[in-house]
């Protein structure tokens, strides 16, 4: 820290919290960044999990979609974003024969055969291309929105050429648009678990909450698509880190905000390191780039809700690839997103027994492997001895399941997705993991409590809360970035505190930092 005042504080080395900081450096303010942890990144981040094991993992956001090329570009990121082979590959069994659901990156023949075998015709695949056409169509059209200020939802459906599926998605169930394309069980469930990643929702239920976060999984860059950060997650964190520090931001970790005092002509921040050292700045601004329920605990406001993550989240490094029972090539099924027991009445069961405050008989996930994409994550030894990365991350499983006793909850969590995982399999999963420099298996659990205990996000939620659409939510919001708090010098960058928050897009901060430039 070189000076007393800044004209920007920013809370939080999220990913959101570093597109701010580039922007406003960038722009000719001083910035100051200030980070609870060892490293800036929050979750998008790529550590070495198993000791011995030289293998870099995305230790909690894994995949790209979100971060506009405009702000890679702006900000000259050195990011490379990878596609996988396949979008999804998902084993199931019909009349006692173990088969599987192939949807290739390109739809083409494989998959319009995969259709075929599953369910006995070509209608399914039909209205499968009818839906994701339409969806396409959403995306291209809305995606460039993102990055401009709100309008209102008028001035939104003006410029969609398909503005009867904006209407569906925002008014009705997902449920019910997803049937109005899709008849089959495992096809329905493999469209309506983008709607659930990481969020608690009914899909039956015209809350919106399923909607949203389909919305944005369907809409990043205009296509919606997936893609792997070259290098781990860390390289893209790392990126918006190096822009930060080039464009002249300090980035100062190991300091935990303990408390904002904002008044009219500024705020003062003050933190503590990890030897319990106070400090504190001015700053003309604060970018607060934690959650919203962060926010009102440091202004000392009245609490907020406590938000909900629902996921479980496992890393691994396995010896070998398993073998499917399917016969499918697992280079192949893996190398997307490989979906387990998420079939539309799997989703809705599991669903019925979280709520009801059980952990799910048969708990809905998906598996991605990282490696098969890019094997730079890999060490030499690992490359050369057939080593994979594998992700799951389960559905249903909101934080409170794991309340009363967080590691038996989570080991018996474990067992259960194991052993599902296993029903698809012609070995044991446990067979195939690496050991690391103990002689364990390579497998690191982590239930919302453990996020929310790593991270400070509370209860664990992924998007620091309930994500909101994309548009203005009152006449007061259009034209305006969405960012703004209760306190004129705070504005909000984080996932759940932007109208256009969620996953690794960079989208809160650098709607923060328009605001601010706008001003002036």
């Amino acid at each position: 820290m070189t000076r007393n005042r800044y004209d920007v504080v920013v809370v939080g080395g999220g990913h959101n919290g570093l597109v701010a900081s580039a922007y406003l450096a960038g722009a000719g303010r001083t910035v100051l960044v200030l980070e609870r942890l060892a490293q800036v990144g929050g979750a998008a981040i790529s550590r070495q999990v198993f000791e011995g094991v030289d293998v870099r993992l995305s230790a909690y956001s894994y995949l790209v979609s979100l971060l506009p090329d405009r702000i890679v570009d702006d900000l000259g990121l050195a990011v490379r974003l990878a596609d996988r082979a396949v979008a999804s590959y998902t084993p199931t069994t019909r009349d006692g024969s173990s088969t599987g659901l192939l949807v290739e990156r390109d739809e083409g023949p494989a998959t319009a055969t995969s259709f075929r075998q599953l369910t006995g015709s070509d209608a399914e695949f039909a209205g499968w291309q009818r839906f994701y056409g339409r969806l396409a169509t959403l995306a291209e059209d809305l995606a460039p929105t993102l990055t401009e200020p709100l309008l209102s939802p008028t001035e939104l459906a003006g410029r969609l050429r398909d503005p009867q599926l904006w209407h569906d998605v925002r008014e009705r169930p997902l449920a019910d648009v997803v049937s109005d394309h899709l008849a089959d069980d495992v096809v329905r469930g493999v469209a309506l678990t983008d709607g659930l990643i990481g969020t608690f929702a009914d899909v039956h239920a015209d809350d919106g909450l399923a909607g949203r976060c389909f919305l944005y999984h369907l809409v990043g860059n205009g296509t919606g698509r997936w893609r792997v950060p070259v290098g781990g997650m860390g390289a893209v964190s790392g990126a918006m880190a190096t822009a930060g520090r080039r464009a002249g931001a300090e980035l100062l970790t190991r300091a935990t905000v303990t408390a904002l005092d904002p008044r009219a002509n500024g705020v003062t921040v003050s933190w503590t390191d990890d030897d319990g050292r106070t400090a504190a700045v001015e700053a003309g601004t604060v970018v607060f780039g934690a959650a919203p329920t962060v926010l009102a605990e440091l202004t000392g406001a009245d609490p907020r809700p406590h938000p909900s993550g629902s996921q479980l989240k496992i890393n691994m490094v396995l010896a070998r690839l398993p073998r499917l029972r399917s016969g499918a090539d697992p280079a192949l099924a893996f190398a997307g997103t490989f979906h387990v027991d998420e079939a539309a009445g799997q989703l809705d069961a599991a669903y019925a027994q979280a709520a009801a405050g059980r952990l799910p008989d048969v708990i809905p996930f998906e598996v991605y492997c990282h490696s098969l994409t890019d094997p730079s994550v890999l060490g030499p030894v690992e490359q050369a001895t057939g080593r994979h990365t594998l992700t799951l991350f389960g559905l249903h499983t909101p934080a409170e399941l794991f309340r009363a006793d967080p590691v038996g909850t989570r080991r018996e969590a474990v067992r259960r997705v194991v052993a599902q995982l296993d029903a698809h399999l012609e070995e044991p999963l446990l067979d195939c993991l690496a050991r690391d420099a103990s002689g364990e298996p390579c497998l690191d659990a982590s239930s919302p409590l453990d996020v929310e205990a790593a991270l400070a996000m509370p209860g664990g939620h992924i998007f620091h809360g309930d994500l909101t659409w994309p548009v203005a939510a009152t006449d007061e919001q259009v034209g305006t970035w969405g960012v703004a708090t209760e306190h004129p010098r705070i504005v909000s960058a984080s996932s759940g505190g932007t109208v256009r928050g969620g996953a690794v897009s960079g989208l809160g901060g650098y709607a923060a930092a328009r605001h601010l430039l706008d001003q002036r």
